[in-house]
């Protein structure tokens, strides 16, 4: 049988594959329940429910259905159907979770019992290179885990640094299943857009000997994936006059003689870059665990663990577009034919008002837009190691102790992002159309498409991006049985944690963007045709009158055409008359010269940086358990408290003129801090009847600032968005009290009733704060223009002069309440007469809600609102149908719509993403103890990835990845 994870409330598992043995509960679960046989899927449910009873903190759990019997794309698939669990995805399948409306980067993950961080590239409107502490669950296949709890209090002995959740990710050991165990499973998939079909399989063999006192694992798990990842985007928009000074001329009137007869529409935002995007990704998985375990004697274990994940694949987007519409600068006699917005004659348009005061240009027909075709090419790969070794030894029949030591490493690479842009100039007659709800019309007027002449070579960007994240983790804990009623828990953690990120771009020498290609560069000449391909939108319901193709640059040829692999093509020393650059990184450029295709970290200064943590923590916990007024009370108390000591080195440019000669420096900035916390924490359970429970947790919790937030340096960005970001190393961390409190019937076996209530008070928080459209002089870092010349370049529409800058930092604001509760359903339908005894249901629905103040730069409130990244419901259902021949089970996970920016860029109230309704479905036919054949249908309703801007819901980016569905087997041994 063949099954997906299931919660202690709700699905997580998927079809169930082998035969279903009886197995008492005792027996599969790890702790102490009633003995009650149970088989197969209605096994994980059992064991499931045993851990959620049983502890004193909140916890729900999700176990394999038995031994390799492997669920899920990924492990966030797997954990989304937990109550108050949510999951945001990317390239159609689950990336970080969300719990109880608190993102990913409120959520502890460990592995084994010890804290550890994956990360992983994604496409740029799923957030690009993870670059926080938030933890890219996609890296690995569900198939290597069998036991996961999400623990949604806290304890004093639990580690510190989530206001969400801790998750506990635990891998097979041999003594789970003592004697020999094989299994081997194998799936097809296939997509309906791609129409693509790849493998997935997984095995696992474990065996003990010597009377049980040894005993050996391993797991293995592979499958890949090829995706056509495709729809429509903005980026996000913004009105005419944001790129000043607007549009040249309005039905035929010029703006800059009659301001009035253009002001309606310059003030109605407009779709910065409209385009068609159609994303190829071709992904590889590979996973592996090993485990050896020592008993020598009933008072004595050694467990040794480890994990290795390789998840690697390569990223195509290729682009129909124009960025004429959020391009800046006056257009003169001399300005080049990309000038930008002030060149656009606007012939007719249409506006709407969704909301007061916020007019938007839903059509529009134009003349001299400059079209866009572009491909960009990523090769990206995360692999993970951890090591652990874990002793246990009781030393009196009272006295326990267990110490732990471990060490997790994730590296990621993005070592290639290259990006060819082909421009057409002034097309005339260039028409958008967004009134519909998903799909725009556009239609290209003059240009040509499809005819690779028709373009001309216009920007080259190179790219390469590295995050390695370690953790090394040393823990000592003891336990001693004070009485019957009254357990003492003490320990002590010694963690070392360190981050550094790099980032690389076409440089020579300087920060400044050279990626544009001028029109008397020789590159130019290259025939388009000899690096040119033809791409086609497939399969999606795109409005009439759209291209269904054009041509566009084809990364893998244009390496040799453009002589891209030579880092010595164009070589000549760097000059800046008047202008003297050092840096760490060496100077190469200024002295012996370097190629066009140099990479250097000066371009991208801000994505340069080494964080590192050392925490000492020391705890002391009670475990109680008495009655009271006849009834049983049992729980924790106790507090612990942690230091945390953090250096932070980030690289910025320091600008400086003496006797007439400006000075650009690259310096490095290293900032040290530490703070204290200490933490309290209360889980109280009382029974007043044997299976219904009240229970209550109280505590103070804290989560240290994202990475990327603590960088002391300043980076000026001249791309598409001319920003200028920085970090703040002193921020505080965040902090919250909660409360929590829940009501559990358990009114039969494998069947549950409950509800759960629970409010934090955050008092501090961290926001990244984003300055409206300015001039450079505007920055709140003390930056002297001659900073922003400096990285301009020959960008064309960037001079500190020019109304295109924003200015990014992180701040500390005072927070505000989150409160909320979950309901939760399971039971299976023994009650009814058969064959419909055989179904059953699971199914849970979390409503949160909060009010987190947002402060401008200046400390001043700017808006009052939503948590980002919080869906104020989430719900997931279940019904299914296992016997000892069939089983089958349909799945649905919603997630409403949640907002990602407060208040909104280019002067929009919020940007958000839409809510979600995912669907699958599965069967599995049992042939005998040891044969299974499976059927999974996983989206069955191709639920799309849908962002928006600004409140009255305008298109941001809006994908479909299609239906995917796999035929399998499993074999048992």
């Amino acid at each position: 049988m063949r099954a997906r994870l299931i919660t202690g409330g709700a699905l997580v598992a998927l079809m169930a594959a082998g035969a279903a043995h009886a197995q008492t509960a005792s027996d599969n679960a790890d702790v102490a329940v009633d003995e009650v046989i149970v088989t197969g899927f209605r096994s994980s449910l059992e064991k499931a429910l045993n851990i959620k009873r049983e502890l004193a903190a909140a916890v729900d759990a999700i176990y394999a259905e038995d031994m390799a019997k492997f669920p899920d794309l990924n492990l966030s698939e797997s954990i989304q159907r937990i109550p108050g669990v949510a999951i945001s995805r990317d390239a159609g399948e689950g990336r970080n979770i969300s719990v109880r409306g608190l993102g990913a980067q409120f959520t502890r993950v460990r592995i084994n019992g010890m804290e550890a961080l994956t990360t992983s590239g994604g496409t740029d409107a799923s957030g690009g290179t993870n670059r926080s502490r938030s933890f890219d669950f996609n890296v690995f296949a569900s198939d290597l885990f069998n036991r996961i709890t999400v623990q949604k209090t806290a304890s004093a002995e639990t580690e510190e640094g989530s206001l969400g959740a801790t998750v506990d990710l635990q891998t097979a050991h041999p003594f789970d299943k003592p004697g020999f165990n094989f299994a081997v499973s194998g799936k097809y998939g296939y997509n309906d857009i791609s129409e693509k079909a790849r493998p997935r399989v997984a095995a696992l063999i474990s065996n003990t000997w010597r009377d049980d006192t040894f005993g050996a694992l391993l797991s293995v798990a592979y499958s890949e994936r090829y995706l056509l990842d495709q729809g429509a985007s903005t980026v996000r928009w913004q009105t005419g006059t944001a790129t000043a000074p607007g549009f040249r001329s309005v039905r035929g009137v010029t703006c800059a003689t009659n301001a009035a007869a253009c002001a309606e529409a310059n003030a109605a935002v407009h779709p910065r870059i409209p385009r068609f995007d159609w994303y190829k990704t071709q992904q590889e998985r590979l996973g592996a665990t090993g485990s050896l375990q020592w008993q020598p004697s009933d008072r004595t274990l050694l467990t040794f663990d480890a994990l290795y994940a390789n998840f690697q694949g390569e990223r195509n987007e290729l682009f129909l577009e124009t960025f004429t519409p959020q391009t800046a600068g006056a257009c003169t006699a001399t300005s080049p034919v990309t000038c930008g917005i002030n060149q656009v004659d606007v012939l007719d348009y249409t506006i709407a008002t969704p909301r007061a005061g916020f007019p938007v240009m839903t059509t529009g027909r134009f003349n001299n837009i400059d079209l866009k075709s572009e491909q960009r090419y990523d090769k990206l790969k995360t692999e993970f190691r951890q090591f652990t070794l874990v002793g246990e030894h009781e030393i009196t029949e009272r006295l326990k102790v267990k110490g732990t030591v471990g060490l997790s490493k994730s590296t990621f690479a993005n070592p290639i992002q290259n990006t060819v842009q082909w421009d057409q100039y002034n097309v005339q007659g260039y028409t958008w159309d967004y009134t519909a709800s998903n799909y725009p019309v556009i239609t290209y007027g003059s240009g040509n498409v499809t005819s690779p002449d028709a373009w001309t070579l216009a920007e080259i960007r190179m790219v390469q991006g590295f995050v390695d994240n370690t953790y090394k983790t040393a823990q000592f804990d003891a336990s001693y049985d004070w009485s019957d009623n009254l357990k003492i828990k003490a320990g002590l953690v010694y963690k070392a944690y360190g981050t550094e990120s790099a980032a690389f771009a076409r440089s020579n020498g300087t920060t400044a963007n050279i990626n544009p290609v001028t029109a008397t560069n020789p590159l130019t000449a290259v025939p388009r045709s000899s690096y040119g391909q033809l791409v086609e939108l497939k399969n999606l319901s795109l409005p009439g009158g759209n291209v269904s193709s054009w041509i566009t640059p084809d990364i893998k040829q244009a390496m040799t055409a453009l002589n891209m692999t030579d880092p010595n093509y164009g070589k000549v020393i760097t000059t800046t008359p008047g202008t003297v650059w050092t840096s760490p990184f060496g100077n190469e450029c200024f002295t012996s010269g370097c190629g066009i295709y140099r990479l250097g970290r000066e371009p991208s200064l801000g994505s340069n940086y080494e964080v590192d943590e050392w925490g000492q923590t020391a705890y002391l916990q009670g475990d109680f358990n008495f009655q009271a007024f006849g009834m049983p009370v049992r729980g924790d108390v106790g507090v612990r408290y942690v230091k945390t000591r953090q250096k932070s080195l980030g690289y910025g440019v320091v600008p400086s003129t003496v006797n007439g000669v400006n000075f650009q420096t690259i310096s490095a900035t290293t900032a040290t801090r530490s703070y204290d916390d200490v933490l309290p924490a209360l889980n109280l359970v009382v029974e007043p009847r044997e299976d219904f429970l009240v229970r209550f947790g109280a505590a103070k919790v804290m989560a240290r600032p994202n990475l990327g937030n603590l960088t002391p340096g300043v980076n000026i960005g001249t791309g598409s968005n001319k920003t200028v970001t920085s970090g703040n190393p002193f921020l505080e961390p965040f902090r919250a009290k909660t409360v929590d409190l829940s009501f559990e019937w358990y009114f039969q076996p494998q069947g549950l009733i409950s509800a759960a209530f629970f409010y934090k008070d955050i008092s501090t928080f961290v926001q990244s704060y984003t300055s409206p459209l300015s001039t450079f002089d505007q920055n709140p870092f003390g930056l002297p223009d001659s900073a922003a010349v400096a990285a301009c370049g020959t960008t064309p529409g960037c001079a500190p002069s020019l109304p295109v800058w924003q200015f990014s930092t992180s701040i500390n604001t005072p927070g505000g309440p989150l409160k909320g509760f979950e309901l939760n359903y399971q039971q299976p339908f023994t009650f009814l007469p058969g064959p419909f005894d055989d179904f059953g249901f699971l199914g849970n629905v979390t409503f949160v809600d909060s009010e987190v103040t947002y402060l401008s730069s200046t400390g001043a409130v700017t808006a009052i609102g939503q948590l980002t990244n919080l869906s104020k419901t989430s719900y997931n259902a279940t019904l299914y149908y296992e016997n000892s021949k069939f089983s089958s089970r349909v799945s649905a996970a919603y997630r409403s719509k949640y907002l990602t920016q407060i208040p909104g860029r280019n002067g929009s109230d919020v940007e958000g993403t839409a809510s979600t309704l995912n669907i699958d479905a599965s069967a599995t036919w049992t042939v005998n103890d040891s044969l299974a054949f499976t059927f999974e249908a996983v989206n069955l309703t191709n639920e799309v990835q849908d962002q928006y801007y600004d409140s009255s819901r305008l298109l941001s980016f809006y994908h479909e990845t299609g239906r995917e569905f796999f035929v399998g087997f499993r074999y048992t041994f």
